[in-house]
Parts: C-alpha cells; sequence; structure tokens
C-alpha cells in the first residue's frame, strides 16, 4: 500500500533529516518509517500501562501519592 500524503517539518527537522541520511545512508522516507515504527510501539505499551477507569498510566496514577 502506497499512500501518498503532504506533510510538513520544520528546517532543524529537514537538517537533521538530512545530515543523518548521509550519515547513514538512508533516504528520508526509510528514517521517518522507522521512526514512525518506535514511536507506535512506544504509544501502543503506553496504552496497554494505562488503567482504562482511570485513563492514566500506571506512573501518572501513583504520582503524587504519598503511601506511610
Amino acid at each position: 500500500m502506497n499512500d501518498d500524503r503532504t506533510f510538513t517539518l520544520d528546517a532543524e527537522t529537514t537538517e537533521k533529516l538530512t545530515a543523518f541520511g548521509e550519515l547513514l545512508n538512508k533516504d528520508a522516507s526509510t528514517m521517518i518509517n522507522e521512526a514512525l515504527e518506535q514511536y507506535f510501539e512506544a504509544k501502543e505499551e503506553e496504552m496497554a500501562r494505562q488503567d482504562p477507569m482511570t485513563n492514566l498510566s500506571y506512573d501518572e496514577f501513583w504520582d503524587d501519592m504519598d503511601i506511610e
């Protein structure tokens, strides 16, 4: 499936993408796809840890709790 979309990246991100592409010998699409795969995996793990009753992650739920 090849779904062409248009995205806007700021100048700093574009520069880094170009620099890393040259260092790693990878094209921008490959690096963006790899980064998005990591992002989606991290978000899926985060969502799996959320308590469905509170909509908070485990860490967010227990933050600021004083247990004595």
